[in-house]
């Protein structure tokens, strides 16, 4: 959190709800407005799912868990930015009192009826870059945009342990198989076969992360290896999580929360990408560790992916 106080500067309110990869790639909008306004105030209203990731943001000085639609994060603000565009978020803005309310490029359900929409400049491929836009247009500064975002060290100790605990004491590499669509998952004897050549090239651990929804198909991948990962599946909080992305060498997954999560700690993320295009969604500034196939993951084979793999991990 910012050592800022409130009253020092301008005050802002960034209304994202969620889900957990949209609130990682949304806060360099705050590191914009910190830049923009040294000093300011940077409010965050967001689902308590995801209160951990706002949290462990040096850029945010207040987080605001929000229960209900009803809710109205109280304060005046210079302005109040929606970077989610539901209508759940311009409930947020809307009741917020602000100068100024701005919205994403992309509105829907009705949002544009509670801010202004900022849509995106001609450049801004990427939707963090979307994102820093909206703060751009009240001010905010930031070229590549950097996230501010770190695990506490008594998360990083905790994660340790629970890493010692199941065998994994030195390098690991991350794997996430799940995915909130059936569209975005990599098939799992695939993700096996990485895991195992993981294992007898480098002679790296794999660790299997994400929530307990994964669970199965996590079983799926530990399957078909010939010695199965390590798992912490459905075992971390959102701020756990952070450590555990911070710590490993390595990510491999599809188009999922923790393969943006391991792009704004600055570690390598080897993205898989069917349906959706990795030049708006890839793991920020990583889009050449990506595989992508417009007909589906399922089209993706094993070696294009080992070879990202394998440049990850001598870069």
């Amino acid at each position: 959190m910012s050592a800022e106080r409130p009253g020092d500067g301008p005050r802002f309110l960034i209304a994202r709800l969620s889900a957990l990869g949209d609130t990682v790639c949304s806060l360099p909008a705050a590191v914009a407005l910190k830049r923009g306004f040294p000093g300011c105030h940077v409010t965050w209203a967001v689902d308590p799912r995801f209160a951990g990731i706002v949290e462990r943001c040096e850029a945010v000085d207040e987080v605001v868990r929000i229960t209900s639609r009803l809710q109205r994060v109280e304060g005046r603000f210079e302005a109040a930015l929606d970077l989610q565009g539901l209508l759940k978020s311009a409930l947020v803005v809307g009741r917020a009192t602000a100068g100024t309310k701005v919205g994403y490029g992309w509105q829907r359900e009705g949002a544009g009826l509670f801010s202004s929409r900022v849509p995106p400049d001609p450049s801004s491929f990427h939707v963090v870059d979307q994102y820093v836009d909206v703060a751009r247009a009240v001010g905010g500064v930031m070229d590549r945009a950097e996230f501010g975002l770190s695990p506490s060290v008594e998360d990083v100790i905790a994660v340790r342990g629970r890493l010692a605990a199941k065998g994994v004491t030195g390098r690991f590499v991350l794997v996430n198989a799940g995915a909130g669509w059936i569209t975005k998952r990599w098939p799992p004897d695939r993700f096996a076969r990485i895991v195992d050549l993981l294992r007898e090239t480098y002679g790296l651990p794999t660790v299997m992360l994400g929530g307990k929804a994964d669970a199965s198909i996590a079983q799926e991948v530990a399957a078909g290896c010939k010695v199965p990962p390590a798992s912490l599946i459905g075992e971390t909080s959102v701020v756990e999580l952070v450590a555990l992305v911070s710590l490993a060498a390595l990510h491999v997954g599809g188009d999922t929360g923790s393969t943006h999560l391991a792009a704004a700690l600055d570690v390598p993320a080897v993205g898989l990408y069917g349906l959706t295009r990795p030049q708006r969604s890839c793991p920020y500034g990583g889009i050449e560790r990506c595989v992508h196939d417009p007909r589906g993951l399922g089209f993706i084979e094993v070696e294009p992916v080992w070879e990202r793999v394998q440049a990850a991990l001598a870069a």
